[in-house]
């Protein structure tokens, strides 16, 4: 009786660490990002609703410069950057740039109250399930991404505060088409 009930217990830790093999060899990591773009190459296009309701693609701000923002209203880091990031926006919208804010799994309301009660007005996304956060490999927040009109990374933030000069000096950047480099980690 007692070697059965050991092999029962054998095969239930056996078929459990198939499961996890499984889903890790097929991609699936719980809701963990994948790898970090790398600076230069093309971002692969993806569709969030907004918090009106509609749809937005990054394919639809082609030719604009993007500071793509990973947030969340817990993040106190998140919520600190985002004055600097409406200044910018309010500077240079009519010149190229637009910010698109993704919130990583909180309710609309919670988001929708927090933009209104701090009078942000760019666009804010919802990732409802992460998946966007994920594809640019998002792990903590914040995480900032400026892409270039052509669709591609030329920065990528991990947890820094983002400041007015920072976004415009990087923006200024972008529009002179100056080399690309690689983020420094802070």
């Amino acid at each position: 009786m007692n070697i059965f009930l050991r092999s029962r217990s054998y095969i239930r830790q056996s078929l459990a660490l198939a499961v996890v093999l499984v889903a890790l060899a097929s991609g699936v990591a719980w809701s963990m990002g994948s790898r970090v773009p790398v600076v230069g190459t093309a971002v692969e296009d993806f569709q969030l609703v907004d918090l009106s309701g509609k749809m937005q693609s990054l394919s639809q701000y082609r030719g604009k410069i993007v500071l793509l923002n990973f947030w969340a209203t817990w993040c106190k880091p998140c919520t600190t950057e985002m004055p600097a990031m409406q200044t910018i926006y309010d500077k240079l919208r009519d010149k190229g740039f637009v910010v698109l804010a993704v919130n990583e799994l909180e309710d609309d309301a919670k988001v929708r109250e927090h933009i209104k009660q701090y009078g942000h007005t760019f666009p804010v996304l919802m990732d409802r399930d992460n998946k966007v956060a994920n594809q640019f490999g998002v792990f903590g927040l914040p995480v900032s991404v400026f892409i270039d009109q052509e669709g591609r990374v030329q920065e990528y933030i991990k947890g820094g505060l983002l400041t007015e000069q920072k976004i415009d000096e990087t923006v200024a950047r972008i529009q002179k088409q100056d080399p690309v480099k690689a983020a420094v980690p802070r």
